[in-house]
């Protein structure tokens, strides 16, 4: 009797331990799928990123491109299990590249200081970027003692 239910109660826990592995992989799989469609969509290549998000995700996937403004949501999503509503999924954002803006939209030029207007120019857009002190306080320090 009681090796009856030992070997029960084994068998639902491998069950389970099963499931739970196929539910991790396929989660990274709609992970790995959003992140390339958000990325490819992202370069402007969306209908690319749609193919690759669907050789990457399970069978039988959702897969849905939402663009935001200047990013783009990708989301994929597919049934743990055909009889139970569970689902299980991946959620990637990116941010469009200048490129990839839609036809007619003026992406902004950087300026060069040497051929920028004075008069036109943003003041703020030619100040340097302030370089870190080499003596400071986020200086790198050495492993070596010196003699």
């Amino acid at each position: 009797m009681e090796a009856a239910l030992a070997l029960c109660t084994l068998s639902v826990f491998l069950a389970v331990a099963v499931g739970a592995i196929a539910a991790v992989g396929a989660s990274i799989r709609c992970i790995d799928g959003a992140r390339e469609l958000a990325r490819l969509a992202a370069r402007g290549e969306p209908d690319r990123g749609r193919a690759v998000a669907a050789a990457l995700a399970p069978t039988g996937a959702r897969i849905e491109l939402v663009q935001d403004g200047d990013t783009v949501v990708a989301e994929v999503s597919s049934e743990l299990l055909r009889p139970l509503p569970l689902r299980i999924g991946g959620r990637a954002v990116a941010a469009l590249e200048p490129t990839a803006l839609a036809p007619g939209v003026r992406v902004p030029d950087t300026l060069d200081p040497d051929t920028a207007d004075p008069d036109t120019a943003d003041p703020d857009a030619l100040v340097p970027a302030p370089q870190p002190d080499a003596h400071g306080p986020g200086a790198a320090t050495s492993a070596m003692a010196t003699p």
